[in-house]
């Protein structure tokens, strides 16, 4: 998941936007509800299922691999290859994230800091707007849902409360939010600069959430795995063929609390 830029970084979950016929997420019974990582046991008893957004409801970051493709053919640099050329912009992506956040801003700004590290020079006016042009597709694109996203949101939303929460800019991302038609699934929507430990401490927190009968579903081991289970819930990896490489990260594959699925459809098996 390759979320939108935002400021700060502390995680801590906004109270967030009451969605269209939707209320505040309000404390949950708890009840028994641990996680397996096969088979298709179906959670009868009330969940509380937390979306991820990008490459987990909506295609994203496969824009984004696009657009710097033909910032790679357009460098055409004349002694590093592609792979030598992605691993400079790898770095200064990582570097731009602490400080800018996500999304087609950050990487705008992350392709004009290769060209100046990589040319020992400013950019020009010039190179910018070339590059502007080349990522022109990342604000103009329509969004485009995974196959079976919104059956299975409908489904699921009769047996179990969903709540959606994603990361970066809010304006970006609510536009996305918008164009998905998806709002009406979710009690909540939570719109964060950052997913790490604090944000789902705080989540679990502000929503009064049980973690035994909470899950984080999403693409990124680390933005919606990893944090979510350090925190104490339980979570679902969907993974996703364009997963950026910036959320890329190591699962404990005996780790029971986590479900590890190969399509959204599959999730009507086991909630």
């Amino acid at each position: 998941m390759r979320g939108v830029r935002g400021g700060g970084a502390d995680g801590a979950v906004p109270t967030g936007t009451k969605t269209p016929g939707g209320r505040r997420a309000a404390p949950l019974p708890s009840g028994p509800g641990s996680g397996t990582r096969g088979g298709s046991r179906l959670r009868r008893e009330r969940q509380v299922l937390v979306f991820d957004a990008d490459d987990t409801l909506w295609e994203n970051n496969v824009l984004f691999e696009r657009v710097i493709e033909d910032f790679l053919d357009w460098m055409a640099h004349p002694t590093l290859d592609r792979l030598q050329l992605r691993a400079v912009l790898d770095d200064i992506e990582a570097a731009n994230t602490v400080t800018h956040g996500y999304g087609t801003q950050s990487l705008l700004r992350s392709l004009a800091d290769c060209v100046e590290r990589l040319r020992s020079r400013p950019t020009t006016a010039q190179e910018l707007e070339e590059i502007k042009e080349l990522a022109a597709a990342l604000i103009d694109h329509q969004v485009e849902l995974i196959p079976g996203v919104a059956e299975t949101l409908t489904a699921l939303g009769d047996r179990h409360d969903l709540l959606l929460l994603t990361k970066g800019d809010p304006d970006e991302q609510q536009r996305k939010i918008d164009m998905s038609r998806l709002a009406h699934h979710f009690r909540e929507i939570g719109i964060v600069p950052e997913k790490n430990d604090a944000t789902y401490r705080s989540l679990i927190e502000t929503h009064g959430l049980t973690p035994a009968t909470s899950w984080m579903i999403g693409n990124s081991p680390r933005s919606d795995i990893l944090p979510a289970r350090r925190a104490g819930m339980n979570a679902v990896f969907i993974p996703n063929q364009h997963t950026w490489v910036l959320e890329h990260d190591e699962l404990d594959h005996t780790d029971e609390q986590v479900l590890h699925l190969g399509t959204f459809r599959e999730l009507t098996n086991h909630f």
